[in-house]
């Protein structure tokens, strides 16, 4: 591209005028319905959001959770039975941490577990607290955020599992879909039966 024509096309790209501002919405109408329901600060979602983390109900859930998967300790050694009466003891200067967004995780402990055909994995095991936070966090955040997926969406979703498409594929198959849906394809027809 010749030196005149790619000043021509940057010119129309970019015009001179406000060009310190940042461009102008086009009028109205032009924001998406999920900015218009957002909160307009984000700092006063992100309080609210750790407001029903730290609701009594929902860490009561998460630590049920947590006491029901069982597990190994942490770094700190603390065990599942422990955290409890540690909870008791601790839990308004850790409501306190999370909330002010202080609160910080310990680093997870290392172990290697040998694997069936030789050599090792390596896992990460969190601390029964960290891991009783994440539980509380993933409880609000899925339950804000689960029903807006599709239904054909199936990873790592409560009750799912990636065996669920796979069976779903199979049964179309069986019902001969697959051979009106790609007939319809290449005759460029949009019906299926």
């Amino acid at each position: 591209m010749s030196d005149k024509r790619q000043k021509n096309q940057l010119r129309l790209a970019f015009g001179e005028e406000g060009r310190s501002e940042a461009p102008q919405s086009p009028g109205e109408g032009s924001e998406t319905l999920t900015a218009k329901r957002m909160i307009e600060s984000p700092a006063s979602n992100r309080e609210q959001l750790m407001e029903e983390v730290c609701e009594r109900e929902n860490c009561l859930q998460a630590l049920k959770r947590v006491k029901s998967n069982k597990g190994s300790s942490g770094i700190d050694g603390m065990t599942v039975e422990q955290l409890p009466g540690y909870l008791k003891e601790h839990w308004p200067a850790i409501r306190e941490q999370l909330l002010s967004g202080a609160y910080k995780p310990q680093p997870v402990k290392r172990v290697e577990i040998p694997k069936p055909a030789g050599g090792v994995r390596q896992l990460g095991i969190p601390t029964v607290l960290d891991r009783m936070v994440q539980q509380a966090v993933m409880q609000v955040l899925q339950g804000r955020w689960d029903a807006e997926f599709s239904e054909h969406s199936h990873g790592f979703r409560p009750g799912r599992s990636a065996h669920q498409p796979v069976a779903k594929a199979q049964k179309y198959i069986a019902a001969g879909w697959w051979i009106s849906i790609w007939e319809s394809s290449s005759t460029g027809s949009t019906t299926t039966s």
